[in-house]
């Protein structure tokens, strides 16, 4: 697309607008959304997904290349979960690349979902039918210029880099985390150690989005 946008304040239904046309080309687009943990980008999928007509958009979370615990905690990198080495990204890349090239009349993909409940991947968890004209992919290091993550985003027709302040962010995450089973001093732990190294990262990555915002 060019140079990207200079950050800005949008509101949804200016994305949703964006996201309908990205759906009414008439081809198989992918759309990623990425930004720092605890920026609303699951809550902006969903959004968009639940407000776009039915059977046009079907959402492939990133998320479901979590490694497993076992291997992390194999590697000794267990109490880092989230940070980018802990990721499958040439099977997320791979998966993307199936979806790009996925025709009208081709068989389903499937795609793994994460569950947070149980804090693993559950493989082959989405159906993604090949009619399907948006996918919408979101999760933290789809901007990231290592590993296999560039050939993730050569999949992608546009990118949308979310912006949030930060402290409504980290108390998104305190309670995230809480929910999810820490106790509130594991969560500010986790909070203010591997979620701010993550979103450190994140952000330095933020300029080659095709569109950078903040959802007001």
């Amino acid at each position: 697309m060019g140079e990207p946008e200079a950050a800005r304040d949008v509101t949804f239904d200016h994305l949703l607008e964006l996201a309908a046309s990205l759906a009414a080309t008439g081809s198989r687009k992918i759309l990623g959304i990425t930004g720092a943990p605890g920026a609303g980008k699951s809550d902006l999928a969903a959004r968009l997904a639940s407000a776009l007509a039915p059977g046009t958009v079907m959402c492939v979370p990133m998320d479901g290349f979590h490694l497993s615990n076992e291997i992390l905690q194999a590697r000794g990198a267990r109490e880092r979960k989230g940070a980018i080495d802990t990721f499958d990204d040439g099977g997320y890349a791979a998966l993307l690349q199936r979806l790009r090239r996925q025709q009208p009349g081709d068989g389903t993909i499937y795609a793994p979902l994460f569950r947070r409940d149980v804090e693993e991947s559950i493989g082959s968890a989405l159906p993604v039918d090949a009619g399907v004209p948006l996918i919408i992919t979101e999760g933290n290091y789809l901007l990231q210029d290592s590993g296999a993550w560039p050939l993730a985003r050569q999949a992608m027709d546009e990118t949308w880099y979310l912006g949030t302040d930060d402290e409504l962010r980290r108390e998104r995450l305190l309670r995230r985390h809480v929910v999810f089973g820490k106790t509130a001093e594991e969560a500010r732990v986790w909070t203010s150690g591997s979620d701010e190294e993550n979103a450190a990262l994140i952000a330095a990555s933020a300029f080659r989005a095709d569109r950078r915002f903040r959802l007001s």
